[in-house]
């Protein structure tokens, strides 16, 4: 039995709550006590699947700009950075500073160390305030942010899936601009806002693991 260590904790703003960092073997996990893993090294398939999914609708765009909500393990950054050129600027707004850290110090070799490349940008800091400031400012929005449209770890999240919140997320897209949103699971009542908020909504399905396994993750793409 391969020990499990922990590597180091972190508050989560605004919330009584803390995430904890381990590691067993060569397998990183993020969790928050009295819950399963929020994310581990091993399996992400997913979180590629949001940027491939964003990156294929906005298309050969040569000098694309993308914000990334929650860093995460860094695969979705990764899976971005792998798409677009060489020109592109992917910005990564993450809340809690010990992620950035972490990513840069003990667990950022799973994803090939995405924070290194020069086309990355960190905020540290909420999503939505970046959706604030920056109008027309993005061509992909991608949201990896608490649990999906039912913010179930931190309720200042909720106003990302609002009404208010998505009519600020299609003004910082810029024509033809795209927004993918993660979600544990289904939400039609998410859809409906989506649609009211004037995108065009397709829904997919897509598994953690590659091979298929693993529960139904969904992906809205709303451009």
């Amino acid at each position: 039995m391969i020990p499990r260590i922990l590597l180091g904790t972190a508050s989560i703003p605004d919330t009584a709550k803390e995430m904890q960092l381990y590691q067993s073997g060569d397998v990183f996990s993020i969790k928050i006590p009295g819950r399963g893993d929020l994310m581990n090294s091993r399996v992400h398939g997913s979180e590629q699947a949001l940027a491939e999914l964003a990156c294929e609708r906005i298309g050969r765009n040569r000098t694309p700009r993308l914000l990334i909500g929650g860093l995460g393990m860094g695969f979705t950054l990764a899976a971005a950075l792998k798409t677009v050129g060489p020109d592109a600027e992917v910005v990564v707004a993450e809340l809690v500073p010990d992620v950035v850290t972490w990513n840069r110090t003990l667990i950022g070799a799973p994803a090939g160390h995405p924070l290194s490349d020069r086309r990355s940008k960190i905020y540290v800091g909420d999503v939505g305030d970046v959706i604030r400031q920056e109008v027309g400012g993005f061509d992909a929005i991608l949201m990896d942010v608490d649990n999906g449209p039912e913010a179930l770890i931190r309720p200042a999240n909720d106003w990302l899936y609002s009404p208010a919140g998505l009519r600020a997320t299609r003004a910082a897209l810029r024509p033809r601009g795209v927004l993918a949103v993660w979600s544990a699971g289904p939400d039609r009542a998410f859809s409906k806002r989506l649609q009211a908020a004037g995108f065009d909504v397709r829904e997919h399905v897509v598994r953690p693991h590659r091979a298929g396994k693993g529960p139904r993750h969904h992906i809205w793409i709303a451009a």
